[in-house]
């Protein structure tokens, strides 16, 4: 059991120290971390700029805005592929809440390396 433990406890650390070792791109648009995506299956950023600006002040916070894009299939159009996006921020407050959490939104999208969300022909 005391084996089973030192493994888990060590599986848990690799996976931390492999989430805050990922070099992430500055980027105002997630446009580029799709198009790298799709190139090359995954991309890691944080938001800047004026979008990261606004949702600063909407959830009172300035922890940095983290967004993981992952290939999930080709899609039929060439250079086309279903894109998952993760973005998630630390210490966000909510109007109905006083209590600040670390906030996580997942979603897909079809997309196009030409940059145009994919519209099956």
């Amino acid at each position: 059991m005391k084996t089973l433990k030192t493994i888990l406890l060590c599986f848990t650390a690799a996976l931390s120290t492999a989430h805050a070792a990922r070099t992430r791109t500055p980027v105002t648009t997630i446009k580029p971390l799709l198009v790298t995506a799709i190139d090359h299956g995954e991309a890691y950023g944080t938001l800047t700029g004026e979008s990261r600006a606004f949702i600063d002040r909407r959830f009172s916070t300035s922890a940095p805005i983290e967004i993981d894009v992952k290939a999930v299939h080709d899609l039929s159009q060439v250079g086309c592929k279903r894109l998952q996006v993760i973005t998630r921020q630390a210490q966000v407050r909510e109007a109905s809440s006083q209590a600040a959490a670390e906030k996580e939104l997942s979603y897909e999208v079809s997309f196009c390396r030409d940059g145009q969300f994919y519209a099956p022909r």
